[in-house]
């Protein structure tokens, strides 16, 4: 069963243009997002998908740097550039990933690919579905065959967050979520803000700048309430604003 993994990134935000590429511990923010996935055993590879604007050429310019395959797509159809990333590299299910989110731990990577591959009739897989992660730590599975489906039903904000159709019309779908215990969904570490941003490099410096598992961010974070605070006041947009 072959698994890919596609980032997907861009270079314009509403509350922090150039997130994506933003210096963390002498890293790019891509480049933490790559690191994980790269050392995630489970995946056969992994591609960046961007938009065709020229805003996002500098996100190409990295992915070359960091020797990672790019495709592109529309700027507003996210679900597109997915499905031009699973034609020009077939597999049997995509795992979702946002270039936003730089501390993903592989160890959940290969815990959801490693769980469908156990049984590959579900549909999607998510750490997501009943969030107890910190938000920024999100890993989701589909099925190839089940994100092409979608581009005949997928509209509007549904085709730029590429799997919440699932899970918002989840009838008829095989939807199976990973959470752990205790939960950790009160703490924040993607990145939207500039908060979010000072957040994480304090966290990378107290975390020895590496790679590190989830448990070891809950715990540092658990431990300096003064460090997660720094973004606790953050609301994430709801997804209809896309």
């Amino acid at each position: 069963m072959r698994v890919v993994a596609v980032i997907q990134a861009r270079m314009g935000s509403t509350r922090l243009p150039g997130k994506v590429l933003a210096d963390l511990g002498g890293t790019s923010v891509l480049g933490w997002v790559s690191r994980a996935a790269r050392a995630a055993g489970s995946l056969d590879a992994t591609i960046l998908a961007t938009s065709t604007a020229t805003a996002d050429d500098p996100l190409v310019a990295a992915a070359e740097q960091l020797a990672m395959p790019v495709v592109r797509g529309p700027m507003d159809d996210v679900l597109t550039r997915y499905l031009v990333a699973l034609a020009e590299n077939p597999c049997d299910a995509v795992v979702r990933l946002t270039a936003d989110c730089p501390l993903l731990d592989p160890a959940l990577i290969d815990l959801v690919v490693d769980t469908w591959r156990s049984d590959p009739s579900w549909d999607y897989l998510a750490t997501t579905l009943h969030r107890t992660l910190p938000r920024g730590l999100d890993v989701e599975l589909v099925r190839s065959d089940v994100l092409q489906s979608m581009d005949a039903v997928a509209r509007g904000h549904h085709r730029q967050h590429v799997t919440s159709l699932l899970y918002s019309e989840p009838q008829g779908r095989r939807l199976l979520g990973l959470s752990v215990s205790p939960a950790a969904d009160d703490l924040r570490v993607t990145l939207d803000t500039a908060a979010d941003l000072d957040l994480l490099r304090e966290l990378v410096r107290l975390t020895g700048n590496r790679l590190v598992g989830w448990q070891d961010v809950v715990a540092t974070l658990r431990a300096d309430p003064e460090l997660a605070a720094r973004n606790a006041e953050v609301v994430p947009k709801p997804l209809e604003a896309g």
